[in-house]
This record gives structure tokens, sequence and C-alpha cells, in this order.
């Protein structure tokens, strides 16, 4: 189901090499709005040190983010040393697909990370990309994804349930 991610994590730090080596995995497509940011625009803890461990490791990333300001889009990619596209309508292909080029890697050998199933999750799968769905950081949101949480909830309850998976446990 194109609302289905592949994975569902508690946040991106729980995606290891491993995990990434399991579904040959060699590049990622990162979100920052509550997947490696809060509301307050403070980075997730722990989250350079991930990303610095992946790219030792050679897998590589780049934002992909639906905001238009560049500036809290630059500071992230900044913080992370990582290339960086905004304002990019997620869940149209195009953003994906210019991610795709920065990356230099085929759609199968990508994985979408983001904490939303309408932009990055459906973005993704119409990108044919591994999708990883993590919960978001913060509870606060802005009024248009505020609008959406409920109907996501809907659909991750359901994908849970499929699935089998017990929340309160590893996700992975």
């Amino acid at each position: 189901m194109i609302f289905y991610p592949q994975l569902y994590l508690r946040d991106v730090k729980e995606i290891t090499v491993d995990i990434l080596k399991k579904y040959n995995i060699k590049g990622l497509i990162l979100d920052i709005d509550n997947t490696l940011i809060d509301f307050d625009k403070n980075l997730l803890t722990g989250c350079e040190e991930w990303c610095n461990n992946l790219k030792n490791q050679g897998i590589k990333m780049c934002i992909l983010s639906n905001t238009n300001k560049v500036a809290k889009v630059q500071k992230v990619a900044e913080a992370l040393d990582l290339q960086y596209l905004y304002f990019a309508h997620k869940p149209n292909k195009k953003g994906f697909k210019k991610a795709k080029e920065i990356l230099e890697l085929q759609p199968q050998n990508i994985a979408v990370v983001g904490d939303q199933i309408f932009t990055d999750v459906v973005g993704g799968n119409k990108s044919k990309m591994f999708t990883i769905l993590t919960k978001p950081i913060d509870s606060r949101d802005i009024w248009i994804t505020r609008l959406k949480r409920p109907f996501e909830k809907i659909i991750i309850n359901k994908y849970v349930k499929k699935k089998g998976i017990n929340v309160n446990e590893h996700m992975a």
C-alpha cells in the first residue's frame, strides 16, 4: 500500500548500517522537520554522531525538505555536512528525483526517512524507494501537519496491527 512504510522506527538513530545492508540501502534522503529537528529547530540529540557514523561507513545522505525557509534547512545541512533541497513539494516525485541525482544511486538503493506518511512515505513509495517512517520527535507541528496527523494515526494503527508490531518495543 502506498501509505505504508517498509520500516517504522522511533527515530533516525535506530537506522543502523546492519539494517541498511539488510535492505541493500546505500543512501538516505532525510526529512528535517520533526525527523532531524524539533519544533524549536533543535537538532535531535546524537544526530550528528549518528550521521557521521553512517557517512564513515559509506552511506550517502542528503536532505529533502518541504519548508521554504532556506536558512533553517541550510543550518541543519551545515551541522550534518549534507547537501540539501528545500521547498520540495513532497510527495511530488520531482524533489525525490533531484535527491536521487545528488546521491548518484538507483531508487532501489535509497531509503526515504521522515515522520509523515502523506509527504515522505507516499513520495518515497511513488518514487520506488525504500521508506522508513519515524515517530515525530516533537508533539508540536505546523498547522497543516497538525491537520493530517489524525489521518496518519489511523493508517499507522492499521499498519502496526497488520505487521504485528509492539509499539512499546523496538519497532524495526
